[in-house]
């Protein structure tokens, strides 16, 4: 019974990693989005985070009669990218970033992080 039990809980322990790991540190997906750069800002409580807005050009409707535009919150982890975005808003971008599963609140509030800037247009 006991040699059970340990095995029981290797088995426990090993899915538990594999569902952490599939839920928070699995790339589900990764592309590219463009927009105009809305805002970029550094905020959190216990985890200072950086969040941002993009702008997509187009409109879509989130309700039958209503009109809004298509925005992509995301964070983004690296200090240097997000100071070239904070000293960069409102012009034009090309970002590439991943998608999770999950949010990690180190990681920021969102589950697409911006991990690198594909092109950027100036005024």
């Amino acid at each position: 019974m006991r040699k059970f039990g340990t095995y029981f809980l290797i088995f426990l322990l090993l899915g538990l990693a594999v569902f952490v790991y599939w839920r928070y540190f699995f790339v589900f997906g990764e592309g590219v989005k463009a927009g105009e750069l809305n805002y970029m800002v550094k905020k959190g409580y216990v985890f200072k985070t950086y969040e941002g807005k993009l702008i997509q050009t187009g409109f879509r409707a989130k309700s039958p009669g209503s009109i809004a535009s298509y925005e992509f919150e995301f964070s983004v982890v690296n200090d240097s990218l997000a100071n070239i975005l904070m000293l960069n808003s409102g012009k034009e971008f090309e970002l590439h970033y991943k998608e999770y599963l999950g949010r990690l609140p180190w990681r920021g509030h969102s589950k697409y992080i911006v991990d690198g800037i594909v092109a950027m247009k100036g005024e």
